[in-house]
């Protein structure tokens, strides 16, 4: 047995593994998952929880991962540093790299102040979260949040570099936001962060999607000006992640719902918004709502069948559901990790995303001895 496979006789909330399957509705093939913050595998598994294929990677994770079209791994790492603030956040990144099918990284960028997200865009560039200190007469001008007066403030930039390292492009967001619309919230976050983005989109046109948890809102960028073009649930999110983008012109979103200011107990939501309108169009509650529910991490993806992939991050639970909200398929992380700045702390399962690959989306695995045989843990 692996050394981070967890037994089903620890103390996890759950069972792990394979806890639910509906084979003639859930969607056929793959599913990326990876830990948060520790250990350096992230692997492929089956609708069955087989695992099918692996990456060792030559760092631990810096949280978003994805597979590219040409079925290659688009991955951040976590790079030790002495980076203020960020250095000692445990959602630190620093390198990002695209690692080929066989774990050989193909090429990588360094960025100090990388953290969270980065994402391939469709002329090749890397574009990365970064972060850097607010002006001292600009942060005190933020409502909302705690936090010692006069105290350093961080928000987030968004850089564009070429696979070379080169720096094409950077959007400071200290810029463009507005001290009286965009506050921290709902709720007491800590001031030390104005924003905190955690996932990053590109739009057809080319502007930008940035989901920035403090202000609870999905911010759209203007490539050209790097004005605020957009909204998105300012006033209905709750510390939200991961905005996924739909072929029908909407956007998911994992919304968290930590510090939610609707009178419930703490609960999350799947929710998608129509891009033109910014309304909402769908959202899915568990019948339960409070059982469904992580305050951080997480994520949401519309699949080729139009069910939704749902991964409850801090509990390792991922499932898909239908659009009336059937649970098809549901999976508990088994592989439990260290932080890699606390080897000898809690051994956790959480997640930050989990992404379904079809079949026919994965030329490598199809019919190949790995996946015939499964990679025995």
């Amino acid at each position: 047995m692996s050394s981070d496979l967890v037994e089903q006789t620890t103390a996890l909330r759950r069972p792990t593994g394979l806890r639910a399957i509906n084979p003639a509705k859930a969607y056929d093939g793959y599913t990326l998952i990876a830990p948060s913050f520790g250990g350096t595998t992230t692997r492929l598994i089956d609708l069955q929880g087989n695992e099918v294929h692996r990456w060792e990677l030559p760092w631990p994770p810096g949280l978003g991962s994805v597979i590219t079209d040409r079925q290659t791994l688009l991955c951040s790492g976590r790079i030790v540093d002495d980076q203020p603030f960020l250095g000692r956040a445990p959602f630190k990144g620093g390198v990002v790299a695209e690692v080929g099918w066989d774990g050989d990284v193909l090429w990588e960028v360094r960025h100090p102040s990388h953290h969270h997200d980065a994402i391939l865009l469709r002329n090749g560039n890397v574009l990365l979260l970064g972060l850097g200190q607010v002006p001292a007469d600009v942060a005190a001008r933020v409502r909302g949040g705690i936090g010692a007066d006069g105290a350093p403030m961080f928000a987030d930039t968004v850089v564009e570099m070429t696979t070379t390292g080169g720096i094409v492009w950077e959007w400071r967001s200290w810029e463009h936001l507005d001290v009286d619309v965009d506050r921290i919230g709902p709720g007491p976050m800590d001031r030390i962060e104005w924003t905190h983005g955690n996932g990053l989109a590109e739009l057809p046109g080319g502007d930008i999607l940035v989901s920035m948890r403090q202000i609870s809102t999905v911010l759209r960028i203007d490539r050209t000006t790097g004005t605020i073009r957009q909204r998105i649930g300012a006033g209905e999110l709750a510390g939200q992640h991961s905005p996924w983008l739909t072929g029908a012109s909407t956007v998911l979103v994992y919304d968290n719902g930590f510090n939610r200011a609707d009178g419930w107990p703490p609960y999350s939501r799947a929710v998608e918004f129509d891009l033109a309108t910014g309304e909402e169009v769908w959202a899915y509650t568990d019948p339960v709502r409070w059982d469904f529910f992580s305050a951080l991490q997480s994520s949401v993806q519309r699949l080729p069948n139009d069910n939704t992939l749902i991964c409850e991050g801090l509990t390792g639970r991922i499932f898909e559901i239908t659009t009336d909200g059937e649970v098809v398929w549901e999976y508990t992380n088994p592989y439990a990790v260290t932080s890699p700045t606390d080897p000898d702390g809690v051994r956790s399962n959480r997640m930050f995303r989990a992404f379904r690959y079809g079949r026919e989306q994965l030329g490598p695995l199809a019919g190949s001895p790995t996946e015939k045989e499964l990679i025995q843990p």
